[in-house]
């Protein structure tokens, strides 16, 4: 089978983490296995994948004498990924970049906590909402998104194909909401509503009377400036044409003497012709000057009535504009809202009975694709259950019971109806005979824990759209024959996602399609843990060592758990 991923950890970077001065993995599509010697450092790429999923920072874990701590991973989205691609735009994110999404936390000694995505600064809520979707982890400390019910419902439908069904109900359920709302907001009682009508009425005549026109309230206020110092205006325009050509001792009079004068300069030396041509045009400029002034003062009027007209239309204005919005064309638009309104409430018997009569045509269609989704998801619930209770016997619990509970609402007012339908369900297991199923949640070992996980990853494989999965810890209270089990299924697994498995059984890590291994030595007197990747030679060598030497025999025993 072709190996399908809708994304993929290419790399993941840590920097002054616990034992980790610096170590960048490059990870591989397919099942990625990770060993090492007990307290070599397999723990700090959980760790890391942890601190990207947006787990509490635990400043004990930055590394002696380094001030901060540094975690990026870079995710390969080869085909896009819707959901990662909404999250992102709804949250004003930086789109991914050749089809790369890239995560980043940063927190230091001092306090200070910082995440990025794709190079912009995110909040933890956004980067824990990424890890949602693109990582599920099973082990002591797991984010495992099977143990809620909502999940656990998303998965059955995606088991039974209902994605179809599911978004037809949940448009359904939006335009019910829709009209609900429209008809509370037309739903008070009689005092309340005849208060309504009152206010609208009075706000929408109230505006309408006043006639407004966009913008009238700059043209008036320059009128009713310059007809307020209408008086002035025209003192000054007296004193100006005054000294231009009115009074004794005008420019225009003594510009007849100057050019008299001129006139004279000239006939002595014809050099000063220029000075006549100069005179000439002031005496025009003058004129020009003295003819427009008339011509303004002319306009001018002073007109008390016209004055106290345009003082009450601006008084008018502003008290509207106190009222109903910081600008005239706010008003005016508040003045069209509040005349719907009041259309609205005085036709709302009418428009009560119509929303009325859609809500309950939306409720009969809710009903019949609620009960069709129900119907359908009672269908698949035995199927599910069967292949979970096959692959459980497969990996040791040979008398177990899985099962899936399943709570229908009896009416669209229950409280179980969501978007998702009219139903709640809840996986349950039983790992020995005779004991009760008990909600997967409740489950307290994690060896147990992960084993289910790993059932159920390999019955939902080819559905589940979450592309890396995270195993620590899976082999516990594993051994002998179920240990090849379980390598073989997530095996399985890793032909539909990319999977990573921190793991102390040879037969599971021969099943890897890569093997990393950690390690620990000591630099300059301090410790530090590495990985990388095995070749053939070496990787023969570490599963031999996970067997318990580097004998002949051991090696012989190695060879055949990798063929």
């Amino acid at each position: 089978m072709a190996l399908r991923h809708l994304a993929m950890l290419t790399t993941l970077r840590i920097k002054n983490l616990a034992l980790v001065a610096d170590l960048t993995l490059q990870l591989q599509p397919g099942f990625n296995a990770i060993t090492g010697e007990t307290g070599a450092g397999k723990s700090i790429i959980i760790g890391a994948l942890d601190l990207l999923l947006g787990e509490r920072a635990d400043r004990t874990l930055i590394r002696g004498g380094a001030d901060g701590c540094t975690v990026e991973a870079v995710f390969d989205l080869p085909r896009g990924h819707k959901v990662i691609d909404r999250i992102l735009d709804e949250n004003g994110m930086e789109p991914c970049t050749e089809n790369q999404l890239l995560l980043k936390r940063v927190f230091t000694i001092a306090g200070a906590n910082r995440q990025f995505i794709n190079g912009s600064p995110a909040t933890l809520a956004i980067l824990t909402r990424l890890g949602q979707e693109l990582v599920d982890m099973h082990g002591p400390h797991e984010h495992q998104s099977l143990l809620h019910p909502a999940k656990q419902l998303d998965i059955l439908d995606s088991f039974a194909r209902l994605g179809a069904l599911r978004e037809q109900f949940a448009g359904l359920m939006t335009q019910r909401t829709e009209l609900e709302n429209r008809k509370a907001a037309l739903i008070v009682d009689e005092r309340t509503y005849a208060q309504q009508l009152d206010l609208l009425s009075f706000q929408t005549h109230e505006i309408e009377d006043a006639r407004l026109q966009p913008d009238e309230d700059v043209q008036l206020e320059a009128e009713f400036q310059r007809s307020g110092n209408s008086a002035k205006i025209l003192d000054l325009c007296q004193n100006a044409l005054n000294l231009l050509g009115e009074a004794d001792d005008s420019l225009l009079v003594q510009s007849g003497e100057l050019g008299r004068l001129i006139q004279s300069l000239q006939r002595i030396d014809p050099a000063a012709a220029d000075f006549a041509t100069c005179q000439e045009q002031a005496v025009n400029a003058w004129n020009e000057l003295q003819s427009s002034l008339r011509r303004y003062a002319d306009s001018v009027e002073l007109d008390p009535k016209r004055l106290q007209e345009l003082e009450e239309r601006l008084n008018l204005i502003h008290g509207l504009k106190r009222k109903y919005g910081n600008t005239l064309n706010d008003v005016i638009a508040f003045g069209e809202e509040a005349r719907r309104k009041l259309t609205d409430l005085q036709q709302r018997d009418v428009e009560l009975g119509r929303i009325q009569a859609e809500i309950e045509k939306l409720k009969k269609e809710l009903g019949r694709v609620g009960k069709e989704l129900t119907l359908a998801r009672q269908k698949a619930i035995p199927r599910l259950a069967r292949g979970a209770v096959k692959q459980l016997e497969d990996l040791g619990f040979r008398q177990s019971h899985f099962d899936i509970s399943i709570r229908s609402a009896e009416t669209l007012e229950s409280p179980l109806v969501t978007a998702t339908g009219l139903d709640e369900i809840e996986f349950l297991f039983a790992p020995n005979p005779g004991e009760p199923t008990r909600p997967l949640r409740a489950i307290a070992s994690s060896g147990e824990m992960s084993r289910v996980m790993l059932a159920l990853k390999t019955v939902l494989a080819a559905e589940d759209e979450i592309p890396l999965l995270v195993f620590d810890e899976i082999d516990a209270n594993v051994g002998g024959e179920t240990a090849s089990v379980v390598g073989e299924k997530m095996l399985q697994i890793a032909r539909q996602h990319q999977l990573i498995c921190i793991t102390h059984l040879p037969a599971v890590a021969a099943c890897a399609t890569s093997h990393y291994v950690v390690a620990k030595h000591t630099e300059e007197g301090r410790t530090v843990s590495e990985i990388k990747l095995l070749g053939t030679k070496d990787r023969l060598h570490e599963i031999a060592r996970m067997l318990g030497g580097q004998g002949d025999a051991i090696l012989q025993h190695a060879k055949a758990l990798l063929k």
